[in-house]
């Protein structure tokens, strides 16, 4: 419902106090003047005046009756005040508009200033205020007409309506080109955040991504290599055959550790254009006994039971998801529950998903040994990786005294 003692309120409000030109609804707002403004202010206020001397002249020139010189007086006071209230139209253009309308009924000299106020109005208020002033143009030039006793009443209303339709449509056409292109603006602006947002989302992505991955293939290599040299300290007088034997394996569990740490680097360091690395082969079903066998070589007491159907048949991604989390537990074992046992059962068929268990006692701390370091974040990235799967993950005490990670995965 429109109020009328509100709309004029607002209207009359200086435009610094009200809303962005970002909605249309509202005026603009206006700041300090720049020396651009003082370049159009002076120009528009030099043609308001060489405007309002040309018309007042013609007026004279066509005139039947000559005016009297109180008259020319009362236009040029008029005119000269009109043209002098074009420097605040920017910070009040509806009061100057309304000014100029009403200096309008006694001067024809004021006519340019009150188009150019017109045309400021247009163009930093909305539609409906500067169609109301240009409504008030028609009583203001028969009024005008009335006063200056002019016969040609009908043409000065005609000329002046003419005048005024032209300048409210100009305004309103650059109100409407400033908001396309501010809208236009704010769109680039908007869409380059939101590219630099989804660069740095993938870039995090990217690096959790590596992250996870050099944790899954080299923690469990570094934990052996702890084991085994940690065998060897405790048992120094281990005979020559069984030294050789765990220097053999370090050298392997070495070795193969390095290989992987190259395949990851390997990635890191593709370049755009350059040919791929090839990817190491990824896990399977079938290689977790290997990896319950490499566990058992370091000292580990581990009891191992697999009963899948047709393991080689299953889902790549879901091989390597199982290899991850008996991975994942049979390292937490090795860096934080040496000398206890522990149990690592697969079990599964195609359809009804795939049961990945691996439980281990609760180290005694008196007699564990220093832990080896970690980060805390491998059963995180578990069961995120997991979750993302379409699978469940639960790892903690159970209460018996063993630890377990218990998932199960869709198959």
């Amino acid at each position: 419902m429109w109020r009328p003692r509100r709309f004029w309120a607002e209207q009359l409000r200086p435009a610094s106090l009200l809303a962005s030109v970002d909605d249309p609804a509202q005026p603009d707002p206006v700041g300090p003047r720049t020396g651009r403004d003082w370049v159009v202010d002076v120009i528009a206020f030099l043609l308001a005046l060489g405007g309002g001397a040309v018309a007042l002249g013609s007026s004279l020139h066509d005139s039947a009756a000559p005016f009297p010189p109180w008259q020319v007086v009362v236009d040029v006071a008029c005119g000269t005040l009109a043209c002098l209230s074009l420097w605040w139209r920017r910070r009040w253009p509806l009061g100057v508009a309304l000014a100029s309308v009403l200096l309008g009924i006694f001067s024809i000299s004021a006519t340019f200033a009150g188009l150019l106020a017109l045309f400021s109005l247009a163009v930093h208020r909305p539609v409906r205020p500067a169609l109301l002033v240009a409504a008030l143009w028609v009583p203001s030039g028969l009024l005008y007409a009335i006063y200056a006793q002019r016969n040609d009443a009908v043409s000065v209303v005609l000329t002046s309506a003419a005048c005024v339709l032209a300048a409210t449509a100009w305004g309103m056409y650059v109100r409407a080109r400033r908001q396309l292109l501010l809208t236009l603006r704010e769109r680039a602006l908007r869409a380059e955040a939101d590219q630099h947002l989804h660069a740095d989302r993938a870039r995090m992505a990217e690096r959790t991504r590596i992250a996870r991955e050099m944790h899954d293939v080299l923690a469990h290599r570094i934990s052996l290599l702890a084991l085994h040299a940690g065998a060897l300290e405790v048992r120094p007088d281990l005979p020559p055959e069984e030294v050789r034997e765990t220097a053999e394996l370090l050298r392997s569990t070495a070795r193969q550790a390095l290989e992987e740490l190259r395949d990851v680097i390997g990635v890191l360091r593709e370049e755009p254009g350059q040919e791929p690395t090839p990817a190491a082969p990824q896990p399977t079903l079938s290689d977790i006994p290997r990896l319950v066998e490499e566990t058992r070589r370091a000292g580990a007491k581990i009891d191992f039971e697999m009963r899948v159907d047709a393991p080689d048949a299953a889902p790549s991604a879901l091989g390597r998801d199982a290899y991850r989390i008996v991975q994942e537990a049979l390292t937490n074992i090795s860096k934080h529950a040496r000398g206890t046992s522990g149990q690592v059962r697969v079990t599964g068929a195609a359809e009804s998903g795939l049961h990945v268990s691996v439980r281990n006692r609760l180290p005694i701390h008196a007699n564990a040994g220093p832990a080896l370091p970690g980060s805390g974040a491998g059963l995180l990235g578990l069961q995120e990786r997991v979750t993302l799967a379409g699978g469940t993950l639960v790892h903690g005490p159970d209460g018996s005294g063993d630890f377990v990670v218990d998932a199960e995965l869709r198959w």
